[in-house]
Formats: structure tokens, sequence, C-alpha cells
């Protein structure tokens, strides 16, 4: 119970965060649109994509770190926390100038022909890719920090960094409105000093507030440890590596069949379903610290309990949120934006399904990399990640249309699924059957419930406002009453009782 109250609490501070930053993040990518044009949006989002995956490679180093910092914190053992930051730090570097080399090397072949790009842009898109591979390494570099701030779950520190980066996103949106030089130039520019900036706050913070960020490579070196660290950062780079690169891949893809104006479809896709899955994902990142340090208190079986309600309720908050959006998506998208790329709502809707299937299963990912043995796993899903990038390519050979991509990438989600519930059964002790009846079942008669229910007001109103606020209200209360009564098993609806008990009491006392 104590761990439930910590991770609601944990939810609830960065719910608050999200409040504030999700509102002004689409707000604020209405405005860069509208002062970049289409062509420039899309540069930006092809040339930052190869920035822009890199994100992903640095979660997957982020979660290593905080693996072993999680996990150390359930043992209690400081000087070990020590030596894991020392070489979490140390490793972080050495891959900050890897990464940094790679990309250079990679921006030779990328401008020399192998991006479509008019002529006359070449030059700035190659100038947004040198400003972005500086803040590439400080990004890289945070992330032992960042895993320590998540093994303590500070959360509060998280919410008030991001908000600072949206804020941040929000005023050079503003600027380069206004601004007369050329604004593709200048807005990569800004947007690359923001990851510099948030690795001094971090750095700066750790330091004074944390016993465990003590500099000193020499003192704090383990050799079994680090081999231990690196194996497993090895292998979660490696799977993160070509999952990465398969994503990028789609951008680069879609470029060389359809142009910049399909990815600038990409990327408001991207950006919608970036922030509605911050909604589900602020969940996980509350989460995972726990997991890992159940694991390294030995308790396997409240690691399992914490993953499966995990699965449940950050599936539950994202199909929440999906429902009304989906259905009413080309009114959403004609008031949000100015001008509506082709093909962006067609993106956006097959996106949100992936991203359905593959919530589900995400905690369950964290309980394998909380267990520790990940090397076959990752070789696996490796392989798996490149498949849905040839067929991709297949198919636009065969001139198939765009929105194909997003379709193979749904049969992905499916068949990733099944090896992840592999995996969690002979590593973790996952019961595959107690997790389908318990889990799966119940979350997609909600979610499909509540999207039959709220077709209803579509089909009978007329597009506008008031059809979209019905869609709404009918999907917020059928969500609520289905997941109430369907969605949720007798003990789950006690353990939210009491935490709401324990809300209210704390309000009366004050």
């Amino acid at each position: 119970m104590q761990q439930a109250n910590r991770v609601a609490k944990n939810t609830l501070i960065l719910y608050g965060q999200m409040a504030i930053t999700v509102v002004l993040s689409l707000y604020t990518t209405r405005l860069v649109l509208a002062a970049l044009g289409t062509q420039d949006f899309g540069i930006f989002n092809l040339v930052g994509g190869a920035i822009a995956m890199l994100m992903f490679l640095s979660a997957a180093m982020a979660s290593a770190s905080q693996r072993f910092m999680s996990f150390s914190s359930g043992e209690g053992d400081i000087i070990k926390q020590r030596q894991i930051f020392n070489i979490s730090l140390k490793m972080h570097i050495l891959i900050a100038f890897i990464m940094v080399a790679l990309l250079e090397v990679l921006g030779f072949f990328l401008f020399d022909g192998a991006l479509n790009i008019a002529p006359d842009r070449i030059e700035t898109a190659r100038f947004i890719f040198q400003c972005l591979i500086v803040s590439t390494f400080f990004t890289i570099v945070s992330v032992p920090y960042n895993a320590v701030v998540n093994a303590h779950e500070n959360m509060l520190f998280v919410a008030v960094l991001r908000s600072l980066e949206v804020l941040l996103k929000f005023l050079i949106a503003i600027f380069i409105t206004y601004v007369a030089q050329d604004k593709l130039y200048v807005y990569g520019l800004l947007m690359a000093l923001i990851p510099i900036t948030l690795f001094f706050i971090r750095q700066l913070y750790g330091h004074r507030k944390y016993d465990e960020v003590v500099i000193n490579f020499k003192k704090y070196k383990q050799k079994a440890l680090f081999k231990e660290m690196f194996g497993f950062a090895g292998w979660s780079v490696v799977g993160s590596s070509t999952s990465m690169i398969a994503n990028y891949g789609q951008g680069i893809i879609v470029n060389i069949f359809f142009g910049t104006k399909v990815n600038a479809a990409q990327g408001i896709s991207g950006q919608v379903s970036g922030q509605l899955g911050a909604f589900a994902n602020i969940m996980l990142r509350a989460l995972n610290p726990v997991l890992a340090k159940s694991e390294g208190a030995g308790n396997r079986d409240l690691m399992l309990k914490a993953s499966m309600i995990g699965s449940k309720f950050s599936f539950y908050l994202l199909g929440f949120f999906y429902v009304p959006i989906m259905i009413e998506m080309p009114y959403v998208f004609g008031v949000w934006l100015k001008e509506v790329p082709e093909y962006a709502v067609v993106f956006c809707s097959l996106l949100l399904v992936r991203n359905l299937i593959e919530q589900l299963f995400l905690t369950l990912n964290s309980s394998i990399e909380a267990v520790g043995d990940i090397k076959q796993y990752q070789i696996i899903s490796s392989i798996l990640n490149f498949m849905p990038l040839v067929a991709t390519y297949l198919f636009f050979s065969l001139s198939f249309e765009p929105q194909v991509m997003y379709i193979i990438f749904i049969c992905y989600a499916f068949l990733k699924a099944l090896i992840v519930l592999y995996y969690s059964k002979i590593k973790c002790g996952l019961s595959i059957r107690f997790f389908i009846t318990k889990v799966s079942v119940p979350c997609v008669f909600v979610f499909g419930s509540t999207y039959l229910l709220g077709l209803i007001p579509n089909y009978l109103m007329q597009v506008g406002f008031y059809r979209f606020l019905i869609v709404g209200i009918v999907s917020v209360l059928s969500f609520i009453v289905l997941l109430w009564f369907v969605g949720l098993a007798q003990n789950e609806r006690n353990m939210i009782r009491n935490l709401l008990n324990g809300i209210m009491n704390k309000i009366k006392i004050k």
C-alpha cells in the first residue's frame, strides 16, 4: 500500500505538470508549423529525426542506468550506488563521443543526395544537423543524472524540468514567428540550446542533492560491476539502436518516395502521439523504479503484481484520452492547425492504434529489465525491429499509399507483444493466461465498448464543436462506468478507494 501511495503521489505530480505542458506543446506545434510552413517543418522533422532517434538510445541507456541505481537502492548500498553512478557517467561520456562521430559520418551520406530536400535549403539543413549533434552530446551525458533522479522517485524535479523545457520551446516558437532572418535556421539553433541548458541544471541539482552523485573515477571503480553494467547497457543499446534505426528509417523511406510534405504529416502525427502518450508514460516513469527496487529486495511476486497493475492503468489512461481524439480527429486537426498536411489524420489514427497495442505490454519490458537477463530477448527484438522497415520499402516500391507503413507497424506490434509475453514467462515467471484474462481482455473490452458508444453521436450529429463536446462527454462517462464495473478487479477498486480516502483525509486535516 505504501508503494501504491508513492506511485500515485508521483503520478499526480507529473499529471499536474502535464496539465500545463500538453496544451502548451500542441499550441507550440501550431505556431512552428505556421511560422516555418509545411516544407521547412518537414525538413526540420526529417533532419531533426536523425537526432531524435537518439532519444530512443538515450532512453535505453537511462533505463539501464536507472535499473542498476534502483536495484542498488533496494539493497541499501550507498558505496555501490556511487560506483554505479561513476561507471554510468564514464560509459555515457564514451558513448556520447562515439555517437557524435557516427552522426558526422552519417551526415556525409544524408546530405550527399540521400535526402529529398530542395537545393536552396540544403545548407540550412546541414547547419541544423550540426547544431543538434552538439546538443546530442549533452543529452547523452545527462543520462546518469536522470537515472539518479528517477531512482529517488523525485518526480517533482522531473515535472519542473519538463515544464521548463516546454516553456522554452513555446518562447522559441513565438520568437521565430516574428524574426526577420531565416526562420528554420534560427529555430534549429535555438532548439539545440535547450538540451545544453537542461544538462547544466541537472548536473548542479544532482551534485547538491544526492550523496551518490560524486565524481571520482579512480576511487569508485569496480571491474565486476562495470562488466555487468556494460553487458546490460550493451544489450539494451543493441535493441534500442535497431528500434531507432527502424523508426528514423521510416522518415527516410517516406522522404525518398513522397518528399518532405509527407514528412510534415509524420511530424504532426508524432507530436500528437507523443503528447497523448505522455499521460500514460508518466505512470511508467513513476512505476519503473518500484519494479527494480522490488526485484533488488528479492520480492519477485510484488514486482510482477506491480507490473500487471501498471499495464492496466497505463492502458486505461491512454485509452481515456484516445477515444474522443480518434473519433473526432479530422475536426480536432482542423481547429488545431491552420494548414493540415495531407495524410496527417490517417497517419495519426493508425499510429495511435499501434501505441495502444504496445502500451498494454510496456511494463512487461520493464519487468524483464528488472530481472536483468536480457541478452536473448534483445537479440530477438533487434531482428524483429528491421522487419517493418524492409516490408515498408517493398510495399512503397509496389506503389502502395504512405499509410501502409503504419498498418505494417500495427502488425509488428502484435508480433512484438507475443515475444514480450513469452520472455516475461520464462524470465519472470509470468502466467500468460492470467495476464490475458485479467489484464488484456478487460482493457480491450473497455476501450472497444467506449469507442463504439462514442461513435453514436459522431454519426447522428453534424461536424462541429457541439458534436465534439457530446462525443467527449459520452466517451468519458462510458469509459468511467465500464472501467469501474468491468475493467477493474475487486482488489484494484479497493486500492483506489483507499487512495481516495487517504487524499480526502489529508484535505480535511489541512
